[in-house]
């Protein structure tokens, strides 16, 4: 059952390959996948995906795990990573793996599509999902990927925070897709994040040239916003609706980004 923070939301389920979640669903307009973070759809998540609807699009909100509406917790973000990481729906320490979720959410996306119309869909990952929306990319019908704080793979060396969490197959068919004109990916971080180093965003930057969108926030000692170190999750824990401020301008280069994208002049 899940709290008041989704009122207003539909709720309903999809199935595909054996994998089967809820989906919440409201708004009107080209549809946006939001992939929650851990532990799971909190209200902070929830909160974001209002102001995507707000500007105009259908927003299409997936439980992947934990308590759809539970408030978040770092206990209970641990708790939910620690669960993830042995199930075989996430790919969670693997190089060049594509984790299998992916499918399912591109089968999402397919459906959002084929509900919404529009030129194609836009979706949104963080943190452990951050790079799931790379992976979605496969498919033509996904045209505005952002990748907010991207996790994935863990585990430390520089191998891993230089790996994006896809295929080598994967990533070659999204390179196509920039290269043909056919879709560009947006990035967040923050620069002192721990989780996703420099390397990640210099491997995109690398492998897609100018299809890749990099918005870098800093959070180095000294920085002129007062960001802590640890600073990590952009759109919601650290998020700071005030003119301004560095993550209400990556909102708005997101909002910017999907109209771009899904809504064409």
């Amino acid at each position: 059952m899940h709290t008041s923070a989704l009122e207003g939301f539909t709720e309903s389920e999809l199935t595909h390959d054996g994998l089967t979640h809820p989906v919440f669903r409201t708004g009107s307009g080209p549809a946006v996948i939001v992939i929650h973070e851990a532990p799971g759809l909190h209200p902070g998540v929830v909160a974001f995906a209002r102001r995507v609807v707000d500007a105009g699009f259908t927003v299409f909100l997936p439980s992947l795990f934990g308590k759809p509406g539970q408030e978040s917790s770092m206990g209970r973000a641990l708790r939910s990573i620690a669960r993830t990481c042995v199930t075989r729906e996430f790919s969670a320490f693997a190089l060049d793996r594509t984790s299998p979720v992916i499918g399912w959410l591109r089968a999402l996306a397919r459906h959002a599509h084929a509900e919404c119309g529009g030129p194609g869909v836009g979706a949104i990952g963080m943190c452990f999902t951050g790079g799931f929306a790379l992976g979605m990319m496969v498919d033509r019908e996904m045209l505005a990927p952002v990748l907010s704080q991207p996790s994935q793979p863990l585990g430390p060396g520089r191998t891993r925070r230089a790996a994006v969490g896809i295929s080598d197959a994967d990533l070659a068919r999204v390179k196509e897709r920039v290269a043909d004109g056919g879709a560009c990916v947006l990035g967040l971080r923050f620069t002192g994040d721990r989780y996703v180093r420099a390397e990640r965003f210099e491997t995109l930057q690398r492998e897609l040239g100018d299809g890749f969108i990099a918005v870098e926030i800093d959070s180095g000692p000294g920085n002129p916003h007062g960001l802590e170190r640890s600073a990590h999750s952009v759109l919601t824990h650290e998020f700071v609706d005030e003119p301004g401020h560095p993550t209400r301008a990556a909102l708005d280069r997101v909002l910017d980004f999907l109209h771009e994208r899904l809504r064409p002049r």
